[in-house]
C-alpha cells in the first residue's frame, strides 16, 4: 500500500470512529446525546421494585409500599451485641409483614427492596408515587446514647418536630437529601395544601398504629412523634415512619431478635394497615 493510500485509509477510521456516539443509558433507558448519528436504547429496571404481592381475592385491593430501612451499604444502627445490623432486621420485619398483609386478603403489597440493596430516599418513595399507593409504612430500628431508652414509636411528617429527638432523627435518617421546593406561587401553595392533607392523614394513621400496638408491643413514652421526614414527604400518600425498638438497648435486641416477639408487632402493624385502609374506603 502507498503511503498516500495509507493516509486515506486512516482519515476513514477516523471519520468513521466520529460517526459511532458512546451510549450513555440513564434509568429510563434513553441516550443523554441528542447529537448522536447512532444510539442504543437499554432498558434498565427501576433500582426498587415495582412488584406487587397479592392473593388472587385481593385484585383490585389497595397498594400498601412497605420499606425496609437502609440496606446495602448503609447498615443503619449496630446491636448492643455487635451481632446484628438495623439493616437485617428492617428486612426481616418487612417481610413478615408483607407476608401477613398478603395472607390476610385486604390489601395488596409492594416493597421498595426484598434484598439487601442500597436505595436512596426518593427511590423508595417513587414506588409508592409509581404504584399509587394507598400507604406508604418505613421500617427502622432507632439508636441512642443513652442505653436505657427503648420501646417502639411511630412518626408521622410535618414541618415542626414534636420535640428535638424528633429533630434529631428525622435529620439521621435524611442525611444529606435536598428537598427544597421550586416553582410558581400557585403551583407551591397547591402542593402545600396537598401536603397538609397527607401530613394529616399520616397522623391518623399514626395513631391507629399506637393503639393497635399498645398493650402487645413496648412502647416509648408519647410514642406518636412527628418530624419532618423526606423520605415521607415524597411518598405523596399517607407514610409514616415506624421505629421497632432500640438496637442499643439490650432488652430491645433480645425482643426483636425473637421471632414470637416480632409476630406481635407484625400483627398489631397488618391491623392498624388494614383499618386505616378501610376508613378511607368509606370516605
Amino acid at each position: 500500500m502507498t503511503r498516500g493510500a495509507k493516509t486515506a485509509a486512516i482519515a476513514g477510521i477516523a471519520v468513521a470512529a466520529c460517526a459511532v456516539t458512546a451510549v450513555v443509558v440513564t434509568a429510563g433507558g434513553r441516550s443523554t446525546d441528542a447529537s448522536a448519528q447512532s444510539s442504543l436504547t437499554v432498558n434498565l429496571p427501576p433500582a426498587a421494585s415495582d412488584h406487587i404481592y397479592g392473593s388472587p381475592a385481593a385484585k383490585g385491593r389497595p397498594v400498601v409500599v412497605i420499606d425496609a430501612g437502609h440496606g446495602g451499604r448503609d447498615p443503619g444502627a449496630i446491636s448492643v451485641s455487635g451481632e446484628v445490623r438495623e439493616k437485617q432486621l428492617t428486612l426481616v420485619l418487612a417481610q413478615a409483614l408483607r407476608d401477613e398483609l398478603v395472607k390476610r386478603g385486604r390489601v395488596r403489597v409492594a416493597m421498595t427492596r426484598d434484598d439487601d440493596r442500597y436505595l436512596t430516599l426518593d427511590e423508595r418513595a417513587a414506588v409508592a408515587r409509581r404504584l399509587s399507593a394507598a400507604m406508604f409504612v418505613s421500617i427502622h430500628i432507632d439508636s441512642a446514647p443513652n442505653p436505657l431508652a427503648r420501646g417502639a414509636s411511630v412518626y408521622s411528617l410535618s414541618d415542626v418536630a414534636s420535640d428535638a429527638e424528633a429533630a434529631a432523627a428525622a435529620a439521621r435518617e435524611n442525611g444529606s437529601d435536598d428537598q427544597r421546593a421550586n416553582g410558581s406561587a400557585v403551583d407551591m401553595m397547591l402542593a402545600d395544601l396537598a401536603m397538609r392533607s397527607q401530613m394529616g392523614a399520616s397522623a391518623d394513621l399514626a395513631s391507629r398504629l399506637v393503639n393497635k400496638a399498645a398493650g402487645r408491643v413496648e412502647l416509648r413514652p408519647n410514642p406518636h412523634r412527628f418530624a419532618a421526614f423526606h423520605v415521607l414527604r415524597r411518598a405523596e400518600t399517607p407514610a409514616v415512619l415506624f421505629e421497632a425498638g432500640y438496637l442499643s438497648n439490650a432488652d430491645d435486641e433480645l425482643l426483636l431478635r425473637n421471632p414470637d416477639e416480632r409476630a406481635k408487632m407484625v400483627l398489631a402493624l397488618a391491623q392498624a394497615i388494614e383499618a386505616d385502609v378501610a376508613a378511607h374506603a368509606r370516605h
